[in-house]
């Protein structure tokens, strides 16, 4: 008999009751970590590794465009961010670049800073 991993049933837990702003932070959490990792297994040389994670990354950075709420203003700025993010991964993942992964990734870090004070900006107004 399997014992589960105490991390995957911590982590599940989280999943199904976060908010979505949570589950928002939580996929740019991934997205960082996931660049941090492909740029250790291209430095591996652990390319088959690499693209999974691109890979990985992409479908977040896609998501975050399917999502985005297109009732404001900034909605278009963002989804042209997110189009460049994305299009840069490919390219990254194409040629194995990590200066690329690394840029992506700081604007993913910059994104997700953003998340986080529009977050305690929102707990501030409703209390």
């Amino acid at each position: 008999m399997a014992i589960a991993n105490p991390y995957e049933k911590t982590l599940e837990s989280v999943v199904f009751t976060a908010s979505k702003q949570e589950l928002t932070l939580l996929l740019y959490e991934g997205a960082i970590k996931f660049c941090n990792q492909a740029s250790m297994a291209i430095e591996k040389k652990d390319y088959d590794k690499a693209n999974s994670l691109i890979l990985r990354i992409e479908d977040i950075v896609r998501e975050f465009q399917i999502t985005l709420d297109r009732g404001y203003e900034i909605a278009a700025q963002l989804d042209a961010l997110y189009d460049y993010m994305y299009r840069r991964l490919v390219e990254a993942n194409i040629n194995k670049d990590i200066t690329i992964i690394n840029e992506v990734r700081d604007l993913l870090r910059d994104f997700r800073d953003m998340w986080k004070e529009a977050m305690k900006l929102s707990k501030v107004n409703q209390g």
